[in-house]
């Protein structure tokens, strides 16, 4: 935490305050957040989504709903009346608790149509403790889905019995903040938004050869399109960071298919794009006590990732059907997921034409992997590894309105995960260090120049499992490092107009104790840190860390300091 700031505050309550002098954009830095010194309530450092100062109309879209089944509950949405779009801003919000007692950790949806505005998990309940939490969104690039009355649903599947006593209750509401008369939307909202879902709900990936697909009719004067993706990891895939290859996995007692996923993107059957698998741990994973009151980097709040598909513009505007296609690259059972195609319209042109030049992307990835295993006298050391490189360009082009429109997207991802084992009768140790680094460059030009936007995302993860005998007891102390941090800069005909950082980390420790049959009796030595830090050239700024210690927030520190 940075000294010396005169946006340093010492409690909590100055830190509200702070924060609203500091950063008028976020003008409500506690939104929805119950930061208390002293308990164990769920929370996180998540910045909530800046707002216009003018009052937003808000629609509620379902109000205490109580989750205790896996039935779905649909819910019908009608626009504001008050609020007529454009709207210059949307932002989804929901706030949950589960009661008092022992329930898993659920996956949560709220779909409008086929199209997913919600995606994330809830947080696991103690005997004596009933968290409640706080989430929120920036809906407006998706404003075509909420012009038009539609059936919603929110599906949040939970087993209640008498062993698994959880009950989730759910509210969710949409706030739409008008335009201002001459005012300029910005983010420009997509022209549409398809799911590549036929119905409300996530499909089940279970084998490489498992697809989410769509063959849709797109409109004729397409400019730019993306594709949004979610890749959940689910049942035997929910660690695949911890998995080694098929032939060690029964000695390193660890799941299959080496510790590399990724989903793949096609266009008709071609190679379209690339989306890394963000490794998001539930509230649940490995040991629940580690996330008492932090979770896991976008475990309550999942972000989908973008793909860049604005090359296949022009094809995609033939008037033919196409079909867009995922799939999980060594999945083994299995990912949820969803996605949607965003488009943007050439609104002078009632049809454009192009086509794609070049295509460098392979159909399938190529990981290395490496064993360099040692076993003597029952005893196991050494590392297992497996890494993995993409690197491609696909340029393609659009002739519309403003001429001539040629897209290159260059993408280099790069994928290494290292696992150090030392297993023996007594111990069990499994360190695993893994890194997703990706460096993408979108290159738009035509008659007025070049624009350029570079990424530089990376995806650190560190889980050091150590499992070994404890007095007369058994402790299993784990200690984790999860962060997300990506880099933008935007650039036209040389001249950098914009940039921006954010970096979400979340590092826990804790050591779980059993006794000599393997039964709870109960955790020591927890802590956890969450800080999220937000930084762009436009003078935005946002930086809190949290602290906890023994499961209860112990402090709440926040710094502005803008560029």
């Amino acid at each position: 935490m940075k000294d010396g700031s005169k946006c340093a505050p010492k409690t909590a309550m100055v830190a509200v305050l702070v924060a609203l002098l500091c950063v008028a954009s976020f003008k409500s830095f506690a939104a929805g957040q119950n930061y208390q010194i002293g308990s164990g309530n769920t929370v996180t450092a998540d910045p909530p989504v800046p707002r216009p100062p003018s009052t937003p109309c808000k629609v509620v879209l379902f109000d205490n709903l109580a989750f205790e089944d896996f039935n779905p509950k649909s819910f019908a949405y009608e626009p504001p009346a008050n609020c007529p779009g454009p709207w210059r801003k949307i932002v989804f919000e929901g706030n949950f608790s589960v009661t008092a007692g022992i329930q898993f950790d659920r996956t949560a949806n709220v779909w409008l149509g086929g199209t997913n505005i919600y995606f994330g998990t809830t947080a696991e309940p103690s005997p004596t403790l009933s968290p409640s939490w706080h989430v929120e969104s920036d809906l407006t690039e998706y404003a075509p889905l909420f012009l038009t009355p539609q059936a919603g649903q929110v599906d949040i599947g939970n087993l209640v019995n008498s062993m698994y006593t959880g009950i989730i209750y759910g509210s969710a509401d949409v706030e739409f903040y008008p335009l201002e008369q001459g005012g300029v939307q910005n983010p420009r909202p997509f022209d549409a938004v398809l799911p590549l879902s036929a119905t409300a709900g996530t499909v089940t990936l279970a084998s490489p050869t498992d697809t989410l697909s769509a063959t849709l009719s797109l409109p004729l004067n397409i400019e730019r399109a993306f594709l949004d993706v979610y890749a959940q990891s689910q049942n035997a895939d929910e660690f695949w960071y911890t998995c080694v290859p098929d032939d060690v996995a029964g000695e390193l007692q660890s799941c299959p298919s080496t510790a590399f996923r990724e989903t793949e993107i096609t266009i008709d059957g071609q190679p379209a794009g690339v989306a890394p698998v963000f490794p998001w741990i539930y509230t649940g994973g490995i040991d629940p006590f580690l996330w008492f009151p932090l979770p896991g980097v976008e475990t309550l709040n999942f972000i989908p990732y973008r793909v860049d598909l604005t090359p296949f513009a022009g094809l995609l505007s033939n008037g033919q059907p196409h079909t867009v296609s995922l799939s999980i690259y060594n999945v083994d059972n299995y990912f949820s997921a969803t996605a949607a195609l965003l488009l943007l319209l050439d609104q002078n042109a009632t049809q454009v034409s192009g086509g794609v030049t070049h295509n460098g992307l392979k159909a399938a990835p190529n990981p290395n992997v490496v064993e360099n295993l040692n076993t003597s006298n029952g005893n196991i050391t050494g590392t297992v590894s497996v890494t993995s490189g993409r690197d491609f360009a696909i340029t393609g082009y659009v002739e519309g309105s403003a001429g001539k429109v040629t897209t290159t997207v260059s993408q280099n991802i790069v994928f290494a995960n290292l696992q150090n084992f030392n297993i023996t009768s007594a111990n069990y140790v499994q360190d695993i260090t893994q890194n997703t680094q990706i460096y993408s460059t979108t290159t738009i030009e035509d008659s007025t120049g070049k624009r350029v936007t570079s990424l530089v995302a990376r995806y650190p993860l560190t889980v050091d499992i150590s499992l070994a005998p404890s007095g007369n007891n058994i402790a299993q102390t784990t200690s984790i490092h999860q962060e997300y941090h990506s880099q933008t800069t935007d650039t036209v005909n040389g001249k950098v107009t914009f940039t921006s950082e954010r970096n979400n980390a979340v590092g826990p420790t804790d050591t779980l104790l059993f006794d000599q049959n393997f039964n709870l009796i109960g955790n020591q030595g927890q802590s956890s840190v969450n800080h999220y830090f937000l930084n762009n050239s436009l003078g935005g700024c946002y930086d809190l860390t949290l602290d906890a210690v023994n499961n209860v927030l112990t402090a709440v520190n926040y710094v502005c300091n803008p560029q």
